[in-house]
C-alpha cells in the first residue's frame, strides 16, 4: 500500500464545501427557523437523540419533544416518568434521564440558557466531547473540531488509506483540528460537511466513491480500496439480546395505565425468564424503572 496522502492533498476543502453546499440534506436542525425557535437547546436535544440512532427515527421524536418542552426551563419540572415515556422507542433510554438532568442543570447554573463554552457544556450530565463541541459549533458557530464516527471514517480513508477507522481516541480531535479552515464560519460548515460525507457517501459498507468530492486525493481509493480490517468493538446483535429485553420491559410500562404493572405481569411471556429478570434488575439499577412492593413503574 502506498504511503498515506498528506492531509492537505487528501481533504480538498473547496471541493468538499462546494459538494456540501449543493447536496446537503434538509434536516430540521440545519434550518434557520429551528435555531431561532429553539436556540442551543434544540441543537442539544437533537444531538442527544442522534447518538446511535438513525436520522429518520429521530426527526418525529425531536419535533414532538421540542413541541412539549421547547426550553430547558419547560423540561426541568417534568418527572422522570414523563421523560422516559416521551423518549418512546428511541433506544438507550438512559439518554432521556441524562437530558432531563442536563435541563435542570442549565436552569440552575446558566439561567436556562444552554452555555456556549465547551468546558461548561462538558460539565452537564450526559454530555461528552462530541456533543459539547457540536453545540458550540453547530449552534453558536465557534471554531472547534467535531468528530463522530462518520468524520473518523472519512479521515481514515482519505488520509490514512484504511478501510475503517480504529477505535475512538483523543488524537481524533487533534487530527480534525489540523483540517479545519482558519475562517470561523467556514470551519463550522467544514465540520458538518465531513460528517455529511461519511453519512451519505463514504459509508461503512457501500461507499459511493464515484460521486465523492475527495476522490482525487483519497489514499484508500488510490490504493484500490483494500480491506485493512476493522478493529472497532462490534455491537452485539439486538435480536434476543438483553437490550431487547430491557426495551420490552420499558414498552410494557409506558403502555400500562398509570405506567405501573404487577411485576409478575411485565413481559410475562418473554421466552427467557432469567433474561427478563436481569433486564428488570438492570433497569432498576439505571433508574429507568422503580419497584414498589410487587409492582413495577416508571420513575416518579
Amino acid at each position: 500500500m502506498p504511503a498515506p496522502s498528506s492531509t492537505a492533498a487528501a481533504i480538498g476543502r473547496a471541493e468538499l464545501l462546494g459538494w456540501y453546499d449543493a447536496t446537503a440534506r434538509d434536516l430540521p436542525w440545519r434550518r434557520t427557523e429551528f435555531a431561532e425557535r429553539y436556540g442551543a437547546w434544540g441543537t442539544l436535544v437533537s444531538e442527544f437523540m442522534l447518538q446511535q440512532t438513525p436520522v429518520n427515527r429521530v426527526i418525529p421524536h425531536l419535533e414532538a419533544w421540542l413541541h412539549r418542552w421547547p426550553t430547558p426551563a419547560a423540561m426541568a419540572p417534568a418527572t422522570p416518568a414523563e421523560v422516559v415515556h416521551q423518549w418512546a422507542n428511541l433506544g438507550y433510554p438512559r439518554r432521556a434521564l441524562w437530558l432531563h438532568r442536563a435541563a435542570i442543570e442549565v436552569v440552575e447554573r446558566h439561567d436556562g440558557v444552554v452555555p456556549r463554552d465547551v468546558s461548561a457544556l462538558l460539565a452537564l450530565s450526559g454530555i461528552g466531547e462530541y456533543t459539547a463541541r457540536a453545540v458550540a459549533v453547530f449552534h453558536y458557530g465557534d471554531r472547534h473540531p467535531v468528530v463522530d464516527t462518520n468524520t473518523r471514517r472519512v479521515i481514515a480513508r482519505a488520509v490514512d488509506g484504511r478501510s475503517q477507522p480504529g477505535p475512538p481516541a483523543r488524537r481524533d480531535l487533534a487530527r480534525m483540528a489540523e483540517l479545519l479552515p482558519d475562517d470561523v464560519a467556514e470551519s463550522a460548515v467544514f465540520n458538518a460537511a465531513m460528517m455529511e460525507l461519511g453519512a451519505v457517501v463514504c459509508t461503512a459498507r457501500a461507499p459511493k466513491c464515484e460521486v465523492c468530492p475527495l476522490a482525487s486525493g483519497c489514499a484508500w481509493l488510490a490504493a484500490g480500496r483494500p480491506d485493512t480490517g476493522d478493529t472497532r468493538r462490534r455491537q452485539a446483535r439486538f435480536e434476543g439480546s438483553d437490550r431487547q429485553a430491557r426495551g420490552a420491559v420499558l414498552r410494557s410500562l409506558r403502555e400500562a395505565p398509570g405506567h405501573t404493572m404487577p411485576a409478575a405481569e411485565v413481559v410475562s411471556d418473554w421466552p427467557d425468564a432469567a433474561q427478563r429478570d436481569r433486564a428488570i434488575d438492570s433497569l432498576i439499577a439505571d433508574g429507568l424503572i422503580e419497584a414498589a412492593d410487587d409492582m413495577l413503574l416508571l420513575p416518579r
